[in-house]
């Protein structure tokens, strides 16, 4: 719960690092929530455009800004710059991003400290 706290405390920081459980964690609640917010759409019966309700589509509209911003974050982390979710637009491209995610943290880097090791160092 605190990482989806963490990511929508940030929800429009592009900068800074996000490490890999605050990444996942988010994107299981996302698709815990589109699940759910599907089948409300169809439990209501509400009309679909495009093969999607307004209960998605709303859920997806407000969900899409954090979850740019922890992704680029979650780029930043293994030492990549936010712009290759670009990548996610071509055919497979996607793919490569979500390989970029499973990856480790690489230290200090452009974007900062890690931070894993800054939960590492004693309070």
């Amino acid at each position: 719960m605190t990482a989806v706290q963490t990511v929508f405390s940030k929800y429009a920081t592009f900068s800074g690092r996000a490490r890999r459980s605050e990444y996942w964690w988010f994107v299981l609640f996302y698709v815990i929530v589109a699940v759910v917010a599907t089948m409300i759409d169809g439990a209501a019966g509400l009309p679909q455009t495009a093969g999607y309700g307004p209960v998605t589509m709303l859920v997806t509209l407000a969900l899409l800004l954090p979850s740019l911003a922890v992704t680029a974050r979650r780029l930043h982390d293994t030492g990549r710059s936010g712009w290759w979710m670009l990548l996610s637009l071509i055919p497979l491209g996607g793919l490569v991003v979500l390989f970029f995610a499973l990856q480790d943290s690489k230290g200090p880097n452009a974007w900062g400290q890690s931070p894993k090791a800054l939960a590492a160092q004693p309070a």
